[in-house]
């Protein structure tokens, strides 16, 4: 994911583990009520000799940080967005596309299917309208063309999903993704400067070193395009947000999860906050986040800065797994208190790894004045009912 890392390293990690093992294209995926657990994703003993890992800030380049990094394990391009036809209709999109290396080196090059790179993506539409919420996912190499990364011109793709920009820059980036009678073709601008997160684009997960990644951000992209479900073709525009991410490293063994925000509001601003969650109940203090004026300026938020609360608790009918139901977002600095729901209540992406991500709306106040706004958030799965 975009904040918090680590479980997606584990997922990748076990994802590569069946590459290396079966040597196929594709294989058959657990079924999505015995996927794997957060916990047993983490992947936090993995052997990262050879790679690179996130130690220090680094001076970031573009268009050439668009592209891949294959001297650090993993990576990711993650972008998710809210759309809205003329009519009203609205609709979250999330297409996620993954880098993971299964060695340091590239291999012999003695056959064309030879590669130390496999390729993972996620899409996901949210029809709010039709409460329904439809999630895919896909698996390939970086061989034969088949999925790859470039930074010039800009393409990152995984069979015929793909984020695509031009010769010189990643925007206007083209984000298409078709599965069965679900597509999108939209295209994302940008609106305000590039977000380095944490300290410089350094953003530490534990207390261990290198336990980093490098990390940026878009969190405003208008957005316009097409959206189709089944026999109708909707055409809708709205608001994107890419997150980039590239690292080695997994969670600390005390960190059991996270709940990730990344919320538009209406005045122009945009906050971004993951709470990582201790196994004894507690807030990570590597927790952290931003808050983007509307003119691009940023303001680094500490873990201790944000109060988050939920509100109420919602069961999946189809895994038992539980999650907050709403959550109430204070930031008291900036007089802001927010109340975060879903769009549609059950936006649970049934994959490999199990995990909630969907649209959300927001109402609250930002002192006396009344603000609203809409967003994205993620949340690794409670073990334990939630707490209130």
């Amino acid at each position: 994911m975009r904040g918090p890392y680590g479980w997606w390293i584990g997922l990748l990690l076990a994802v590569a583990l069946v590459v290396a093992m079966t040597a196929y294209l594709f294989w058959p995926r657990p079924n999505p009520i015995e996927s794997i657990a957060v916990r047993s994703a983490l992947g936090g003993g993995s052997d990262n000799t050879g790679y690179r890992r996130a130690y220090q800030p680094r001076p970031f380049e573009f268009p050439a940080d668009h592209g891949p990094h294959p001297d650090f394990r993993n990576e990711w391009w993650y972008v998710t967005g809210n759309l809205v036809d003329a009519a009203g209709r609205q609709f979250g999109y999330q297409l996620t596309l993954f880098r993971i290396a299964l060695a340091p080196t590239p291999p012999v090059a003695d056959s064309a299917w030879r590669t130390n790179q496999i390729y993972m993506g996620h899409f996901a539409l949210t029809d709010v309208q039709g409460k329904q919420h439809h999630a895919f996912e896909r698996f390939s190499r970086g061989a034969l063309g088949l999925a790859g990364a470039q930074a010039t011109p800009f393409r990152m793709w995984l069979d015929d999903w793909a984020l695509t920009g031009t010769e010189s820059d990643a925007f206007p980036m083209r984000v298409r993704a078709r599965e069965g009678n679900v597509e999108i073709d939209l295209s994302l601008n940008t609106a305000k400067p590039v977000v380095l997160q944490g300290d410089r684009g350094l953003s530490q997960k534990s207390a261990e070193p290198g336990n980093a990644s490098y990390y940026y951000s878009y969190t405003r992209l208008p957005t316009r395009g097409t959206v189709r479900v089944g026999e109708t073709t909707f055409a809708v525009d709205g608001a994107s947000w890419l997150d980039r991410e590239w690292s080695t490293s997994a969670l600390g063994s005390e960190q059991s999860g996270w709940d990730w925000f990344a919320l538009q509001l209406d005045d122009g601003r945009d906050l971004m906050f993951y709470r990582l969650r201790r196994k004894d109940g507690g807030t990570d203090p590597h927790s952290k986040g931003v808050l983007v004026a509307a003119d691009g300026s940023t303001r680094l938020l500490g873990w201790s800065e944000v109060t988050l609360q939920p509100l109420g608790e919602w069961v999946s009918p189809k895994t038992g797994d539980r999650y907050p139901a709403r959550w109430r977002l204070r930031l008291p600095a900036e007089n802001l208190d927010l109340t975060v729901t879903p769009k549609v209540a059950d936006q649970e992406m049934r994959l490999t790894v199990r995990y909630w991500e969907g649209a959300v709306a927001v109402n609250g106040r930002a002192g006396e004045r009344k603000t609203g706004g809409q967003g994205y958030l993620e949340m690794t799965r409670y073990e334990t009912p939630v707490n209130p």
